[in-house]
């Protein structure tokens, strides 16, 4: 199926009437505000870089997804952060211009309406880890002179910067990590707020100049686990501007095996705390979804002893926790979510603004147009 036969297939595009709260030319466009075009069938051999194989490429598009923020640089191990995370930027850079036909890197919200326009896939640099910064601020410079548009201030441990969400002691934001905020607005990158600690969230949402997001999360109120975030959290971030983007994980519910109906809960959850103009969707995941789920689950084991034993591991992830949503994945899954939600009441207006509106907003106050 090409990309567009999906898009049109997709219940917020056959619509009569233009919807008043949204630009007409702005119809349709779906962003992943923390996804990957990674194909979980392959062995990455651990890197973060993305191969994307002509698989990933034709199911991205044949999904509708008009741009997704990909995780580069840094996250944990023995490599030296600063000089992994530029090593990551530069590869990812060469992947892009061998795919030029397919994708396209995203420096202002503009880049993606053009991603739209062209049919490509529009690729936000993004970091889930402040560790690459040591000690210097000013190397938010370098990494916004390179492209990176969105920096997440701590992954589950504590850093340099503040407490991760698995940190106990809830400490917040350290000076430096006050320091980097500043550096951040000045050098109009996006502050995320997500697998961070709830007063370092609160006091980053407080201390920045600009509008803070929380790209990947849950709510705390209906899933009490830490990667969720309160309500207070989720509503200093909107009163303030923000975005608050919902995951496709297994954190949506107690048992760890979330399913489609946990998604359409914790969003509807969130506008209620937030308001519709400040909720999207960062699945977390792929859209190529996995072909023999019971060869997964030996691969997922691994992984979750690895990342057990460097310490970034969070309350509610286990062996037997699918890191997806099992029936709300694929080339179909934005469709789908878009089905359910509309079966749930809301408007095609309020769905656009869902799947990628709101983001586009957001990323047009912080990067500009």
């Amino acid at each position: 199926m090409t990309w567009t036969a999906a898009a049109a297939m997709l219940p917020w595009e056959a619509r009569s009437v233009p919807v008043p709260t949204a630009n007409a030319a702005d119809a349709g466009i779906i962003v992943n505000a923390l996804g990957g075009l990674d194909d979980p069938n392959r062995d990455s051999g651990g890197g973060l870089v993305p191969e994307f194989s002509p698989r990933v490429l034709s199911e991205a598009h044949a999904s509708g997804l008009t741009a997704v923020n990909i995780t580069l640089g840094y996250v944990s191990g023995p490599d030296d952060p600063f000089e992994a995370s530029v090593r990551d930027i530069a590869a990812t850079d060469a992947r892009v211009r061998a795919h030029e036909q397919d994708l396209l890197k995203v420096l202002t919200a503009g880049d993606i309406r053009r991603a739209r326009a062209e049919k490509k896939i529009g690729l936000i640099y993004g970091f889930q880890n402040g560790a690459m910064m040591g000690k210097d601020a000013t190397r938010v410079d370098i990494f916004a002179n390179l492209g990176v548009r969105v920096f997440q201030l701590t992954y589950n441990p504590a850093n340099q910067l503040g407490d991760g969400s698995m940190a106990p002691e809830n400490r917040g934001l350290t000076p430096f990590g006050r320091e980097v905020v500043a550096r951040l607005n000045e050098c109009r990158v996006m502050v995320d707020l997500s697998h961070s600690g709830e007063q370092t969230c609160l006091e980053a949402a407080r201390v920045s100049k600009a509008p803070i997001s929380i790209n990947h999360t849950g709510c705390r109120a209906v899933t009490d686990l830490p990667r969720n975030k309160t309500d207070a959290e989720l509503r200093l971030v909107a009163e303030r501007g923000g975005f608050v983007g919902i995951y496709f994980m297994p954190f949506l519910n107690a048992s760890g095996h979330a399913k489609a109906e946990d998604v359409v809960a914790h969003i509807d959850h969130a506008v209620q705390v937030c308001g519709e103009d400040h909720v999207g969707i960062g699945t977390d995941g792929s859209v190529s979804q996995i072909d023999d789920l019971t060869a997964y689950q030996a691969t997922l084991a691994k992984e979750i002893a690895r990342r057990r034993a460097a310490g970034i591991s969070a309350a509610g992830e286990r062996p037997d926790t699918y890191p997806f949503v099992v029936d709300l994945r694929g080339p179909q899954q934005f469709h789908k979510l878009a089905q359910l939600l509309q079966r749930k009441g809301y408007s095609s207006g309020r769905i656009e603004k869902i799947l990628g509106l709101n983001f586009l907003r957001y990323a047009e106050t912080i990067w500009g147009s």
